[in-house]
């Protein structure tokens, strides 16, 4: 049972700042997007669903109709898309207060890769995620003290990045590489914010995780075929967990909105759920696994990271 009552009641005025959320058509994403625009937001809506970002916007119309809303299609799994995607933003130039990196998918039975031939789970929500925050990121710069924020998982806990195989080749449990694609979300936040510290830039770094969240996020995994008994079994404890522990959308998306948007959130925190096991309640600062500070393999990550996705970070805008 939650310990507090934290809502998005007392998430401040975001009046002129401008935010972009990933993965905003449905489910935590769509809540953030939807949030944030309630409180003045102007938002840009990005997904790869296009009939459904659109159907996001009239439905946050519906319910803010003084709302600033655009979608932009996105899709993280290729990285050239996602550099089509930055062009126009930057030739804009007008500067980006929040960003939240919420578009995931769990991995699927088989495993599968991007367009750019990484294994889908850790080129979509790592590599993906790493490329748009870097090639954002000097209009992130150009904020008075924007906030990047990267959505990892209770699972990150039991997650290793195995840099000998990153993508699987050799080996492939959907599992593994959902809990290793989580906690390099999570290692890359604590990394961007130790960059930017060094950097002298006020620009914020933090994570968050919604707990258990009923969202449609593993529904397309059911449909396919060569369930083994272990993925059959790991299905099974999901529905339970997700059905007697879980929370909604919209309260799994309080974590992402306090990370984001509240002055008690710091960079560098890592925020999630604060009931039974983290998997439900408001939002508090959790504490990030021993891996995740490991300092020597963050920054191996990241260098990784710049490597496969060819975006290097600049700070001189």
């Amino acid at each position: 049972m939650s310990k507090n009552s934290w809502t998005t009641a007392q998430l401040p005025s975001l009046q002129g700042r401008r935010a972009l959320v990933t993965g905003a058509a449905s489910g935590i994403g769509y809540e953030t997007a939807a949030a944030m625009a309630a409180k003045g937001a102007e938002v840009i809506l990005a997904d790869r669903n296009e009939p459904g970002g659109a159907a996001a916007v009239q439905r946050i119309r519906a319910q803010s109709p003084s709302a600033e809303l655009r979608f932009l299609p996105l899709d993280l799994g290729e990285l050239a898309g996602i550099r089509r995607f930055a062009e126009p933003l930057l030739d804009d130039g007008r500067p980006l207060d929040l960003l939240v990196n919420v578009a995931g998918i769990l991995p699927p039975v088989q495993r599968a890769t991007t367009r750019d031939g990484f294994e889908l789970k850790f080129g979509i929500n790592v590599l993906g995620h790493f490329a748009l925050t870097g090639l954002l990121l000097p209009l992130l710069l150009k904020a008075t003290a924007a906030r990047v924020v990267n959505v990892s998982s209770l699972v990150q806990a039991y997650g290793r990045i195995d840099f000998d195989d990153l993508h699987a080749e050799r080996g492939y449990e959907p599992q593994r590489a959902y809990s290793q694609a989580k906690l390099a979300c999570l290692m890359l936040a604590l990394e961007l914010h130790e960059r930017a510290q060094a950097a002298g830039s006020a620009l914020g770094s933090l994570a968050a995780h919604p707990g258990v969240a009923r969202t449609a996020l593993g529904s397309d995994r059911k449909q396919q075929t060569q369930h083994r008994l272990r993925d059959r079994l790991e299905e099974r404890v999901q529905a339970l967990v997700f059905r007697f522990l879980g929370q909604s959308p919209a309260e799994g998306a309080l974590p992402l909105l306090y990370a984001a948007a509240t002055p008690q959130a710091r960079s560098g925190g890592y925020y999630g759920p604060d009931g039974f096991g983290q998997f439900a309640g408001a939002p508090v600062a959790v504490r990030p696994s021993k891996a995740a500070l490991d300092a020597a393999s963050r920054r191996r990550l990241w260098e990784l990271c710049e490597q496969q996705t060819g975006v290097r970070y600049s700070w001189t805008g």
